[in-house]
């Protein structure tokens, strides 16, 4: 309660300063657990990212592999082709040769 002359009492000031400190403290609590969301925040990030480059990793080493193998298969195909052709140039050779 204020004093007769305007001014706060001792009790008033206490009070009011209790008020002031209950809402710092308050605030400060706040502040702690959006901090405390953040770091949880981050670290989950961090762990996402980490996955996604063990995935990353795994799915170059896979593209690698399609790779080497398409070009295998490249090449055992151009080399059938080659044997194709040559077969049936041979096989022109000889109904060619009988006519």
């Amino acid at each position: 309660m204020a004093a007769a002359d305007g001014q706060m009492s001792e009790a008033d000031s206490i009070e009011a300063v209790s008020r002031r400190l209950s809402l710092a403290l308050d605030a400060l609590e706040a502040a702690a657990e959006r901090r405390s969301e953040t770091d949880r925040n981050q670290a989950a990030l961090a762990i996402q990212i980490h996955a996604l480059g063990i995935d990353r990793a795994r799915l170059a080493g896979e593209l690698d592999q399609a790779a080497a193998r398409s070009r295998g298969l490249e090449a055992a195909n151009r080399e059938a082709s080659q044997r194709l052709d040559r077969a049936i140039a041979a096989l022109q050779g000889v109904l060619a040769g009988d006519g």
